[in-house]
């Protein structure tokens, strides 16, 4: 096994890993050690040209915690770790906004991993956001307003499209009994490396409960538009068997759904989380 190199890929976020592979993660501790320290300080790590058996991937994925489901997606048949996110022109993908993974759950997703398995000829990127970076670029008085705050994420509000649909109310049921209305500091401290980040997402977040609802609205949306700004940004173009795992505690990411009515097939594992700090 060769040493881990790293290529940084954006100035607030991101590396491309080279000289060690999923497998090499998923056998080695010395792999592992030095991936999971990457990982913790560019909070997005992408691999090209992996194997791309489901089996290969949960393998990679399980080395960083606990694989959790989804009650949204179905899995591979090699693996139930590893879920399918498929866009085609019958069936395109619902989710265009940019968001933190699940943070509708008590204990959201620490890890997310992707790898492409169909990706377009043209389009289909996909884009995260530092959130350390955006809290870290505000006045120190935005900082001490915000520390205090704490704001509601709902998996129904997150879900809206898809319980719109007919029968969709139905077969989303169990999941919204699931997953009632949670409770998360605005501010959140990383459990790892105590840095602080902005944990309020367009997709989950619905309003931040010390605020009436206007002056809830305009901060919120201050705060969406203040993540996602260029500087704090990262842009990755997919080929097949490439593979990105991010910090879930501390990003945001968004597919540009560009592709239409190109066939776009994805692998992810999600990874249990703590609750949020």
């Amino acid at each position: 096994m060769t040493e881990l190199s790293l290529r940084r890929a954006a100035g607030a976020l991101g590396a491309f890993v080279s000289g060690v592979g999923l497998a090499d993660v998923a056998a080695s501790d010395q792999a592992y050690t030095q991936v999971r320290r990457a990982l913790n300080e560019h909070e997005v790590l992408f691999f090209r040209d992996q194997d791309t058996a489901p089996e290969v991937f949960a393998s990679f994925a399980k080395r960083f915690g606990e694989v959790l489901d989804h009650p949204a997606y179905a899995t591979t048949e090699q693996s139930d770790a590893v879920q399918i996110l498929e866009s085609t022109a019958q069936n395109p993908s619902k989710i265009e906004i940019w968001h933190s993974d699940m943070t509708f759950m008590g204990q959201p997703p620490s890890f997310t991993l992707l790898q492409g398995q169909i990706i377009p000829e043209v389009g289909g990127d996909t884009l995260w956001a530092s959130a350390t970076a955006a809290f870290g670029s505000l006045s120190k008085e935005m900082q001490e307003l915000l520390a205090p705050l704490t704001a509601i994420h709902d998996f129904a509000h997150g879900f809206a499209e898809s319980l719109a649909e007919p029968g969709g109310a139905e077969r989303l049921a169990p999941a919204i009994a699931a997953n009632p209305p949670v409770e998360h500091p605005l501010v959140r401290t990383h459990p790892e490396t105590g840095s602080k980040s902005i944990y309020v997402n367009r997709l989950f977040t619905t309003r931040i409960k010390q605020l009436s609802a206007l002056e809830s609205e305009h901060l919120l949306n201050f705060l969406y538009q203040h993540v996602i700004a260029d500087e704090h940004t990262v842009r990755l173009s997919w080929r097949p068997g490439t593979v990105a795992i991010w910090d879930n505690r501390s990003t945001q990411h968004k597919p540009v759904n560009d592709f239409f009515p190109q066939h776009r097939k994805m692998h992810r594992v999600t990874l249990r989380g703590d609750k949020p700090q």
